[in-house]
């Protein structure tokens, strides 16, 4: 298998109005680069945001899969993303405020793989048939649009959303894609995300959305197995020899012979 196989542990949002941040982009670590056309743009430069972003594009970021997040269906601004991306090699693009299948229809006719950011209660009810559309490869935890529209009260431990959560990794494992948790809004918090991040991957979520490039190498590692468990994953493979059997204390079956071997696999060993 590829690097492009496995789901991107850490996706880097750029803001396309940004030239300095796309430009140091292809300088970071971050597996994924989402160059940002909704959020992080004013309203007034959205059209130079799109030239930004496909200039970065053409120019290219060796070694990086790239992804364009539009503005969500219904906008004003969608057509012109939509125009903007024709003819573009990207690796995804990212759609906002995906509440329903049908949200997906714009983006259909580029043919790329869509990750759609599941945002409102609405959203979360509809995760599963959203998953299960055939155009979707990966659902993206928008936290904090969900923690808006449930009217949390600010500063709310993200514990308040732990439903819909969890909704979020079901229905991706259920529809076969991959599951990206939210961003950290705290930048300066180093040990903040890093327990997010930790939690995160707990949840079995396959790698995280990111605001700064400060988080992305401690997002590669809460991501990436561990030392302990690659030589557990190491001894669990030596050691079966099919079917259930005991191994230092408790009982394996053949999945998890699989899961140890997907772990060593994508370590690398």
């Amino acid at each position: 298998m590829t690097p492009s196989d496995y789901p991107p542990r850490s996706l880097l949002y750029v803001p396309g109005s940004n030239a300095r941040a796309l430009e140091k982009a292809g300088g970071l670590a971050a597996d994924m680069l989402i160059i940002d056309l909704e959020d992080a743009v004013p309203e007034g430069r959205k059209d130079e945001a799109r030239a930004a972003m496909r200039a970065a594009v053409a120019t290219g970021f060796p070694g990086k899969r790239v992804a364009v997040r539009v503005n969500a269906t219904g906008t004003a601004e969608q057509a012109a993303d939509i125009a903007a991306i024709e003819g573009l090699k990207l690796d995804a693009l990212v759609l906002p405020k995906v509440d329903a299948p049908s949200d997906l229809d714009p983006l259909r006719g580029l043919r790329l793989p869509i990750f759609a950011m599941i945002e409102t209660p609405g959203a979360i009810y509809a995760a599963r048939e959203i998953a299960a559309d055939p155009a979707v490869t990966g659902l993206i935890a928008g936290l904090n649009d969900l923690a808006h529209e449930l009217k949390l009260p600010d500063g709310m431990d993200r514990g308040a959303m732990s439903h819909a959560i969890q909704a979020i990794v079901l229905a991706a494992r259920a529809g076969g894609v991959w599951g990206f948790d939210g961003v950290y809004n705290a930048i300066d918090d180093a040990a903040g995300f890093a327990a997010e991040a930790a939690e995160g991957r707990r949840l079995g979520f396959d790698g995280k959305t990111l605001i700064h490039p400060s988080q992305v190498d401690p997002c590669n590692a809460a991501f990436a197995p561990s030392q302990r468990e690659i030589a557990a994953a190491e001894a669990l493979v030596a050691a079966a020899t099919g079917g259930a059997q005991r191994h230092e204390g408790r009982m394996i079956e053949d999945m998890h012979v699989a899961a140890a071997r997907a772990l060593l696999e994508r370590a690398g060993r």
